[in-house]
């Protein structure tokens, strides 16, 4: 299978790339330098030519060039998946948010993924829109919830993790298996992918269990009750393996003290 993936210069897209080529994917990357996402025409010819048998469209852009890969998937009914966010909903009303909720976002980030969606389902019905929480990774650069602690603790002295809140959070890895899944059996629609859609860790406790897990010694955590939010992304049964399975959660609570 060719699969075109978009943003290789990001944070999930290459966890995707190596897990598509180990399952045997030859992977062909979108170069802006060399293709203009906003020259439909260009773009519609070296769709033509490179000819992918499905498309993964994980980079920031504008919906424009969403809509045109998705319509070019639409025309021999090819899979293809676009990679939105939990930030399409706002905190009010709370989650935990389902895939068929409406999208409510107030902040332009938020906003943006909307458009975006709604472009991609617009031009193909048959994709599918997979919605993802704050990614973790050991190492990978880029949006990573374990370097953004990491920055938090030199930026401030401590880490602050508010105990009101839910957030959608997964394991990069585990996203770039469900990813693959996607595409294989050419889900369409909105799908949620979070691995703590079921068990419903608050902030504090992620990060603590991320602390043990991750030997992040130097990490000073400092619990507030600042953001209020159940972000959970319910609804992907079956898609992601539980927060539980990566980290460990001691019964009883306790891990802040």
């Amino acid at each position: 299978m060719k699969l075109l993936i978009t943003g290789l210069n990001g944070t999930l897209a290459p966890q995707l790339s190596r897990a598509a080529a180990g399952m045997g994917a030859e992977v062909i990357a979108w170069d802006r330098a060399a293709i203009d996402p906003q020259d439909a025409a260009a773009c519609a010819s070296w769709l033509n030519e490179v000819r992918p048998d499905a498309i993964a469209h994980l980079a920031m852009g504008s919906a424009d060039w969403a809509q045109r890969l998705a319509a070019h998937a639409a025309e021999s009914g090819k899979p293809f998946v676009f990679t939105s966010t939990a930030m399409v909903f706002h905190h009010e009303p709370d989650g935990p948010h389902a895939p068929a909720d409406q999208p409510n976002a107030q902040d332009d980030y938020g906003k943006y993924k909307r458009a975006c969606e709604q472009a991609v389902l617009q031009a193909y019905p048959g994709a599918c829109v997979a919605r993802i929480g704050w990614q973790i990774d050991p190492v990978q650069a880029g949006n990573n919830m374990l370097m953004a602690l990491d920055a938090w603790q030199v930026r401030d002295g401590h880490v602050a993790v508010s105990q009101d809140w839910r957030p959608a959070c997964s394991f990069m890895s585990d996203t770039a298996q469900a990813l693959i899944k996607l595409l294989q059996n050419r889900t369409s629609g909105v799908v949620h992918l979070d691995s703590n859609a079921q068990e419903g860790h608050s902030f504090d406790r992620i990060v603590a269990a991320m602390k043990l897990a991750f030997c992040r010694d130097a990490w000073r955590l400092h619990v507030t009750q600042d953001y209020r939010h159940d972000q959970r992304l319910t609804g992907g049964d079956g898609l992601m393996p539980p927060l539980s399975a990566r980290l460990i959660f001691p019964s009883g609570g306790g891990l802040i003290t």
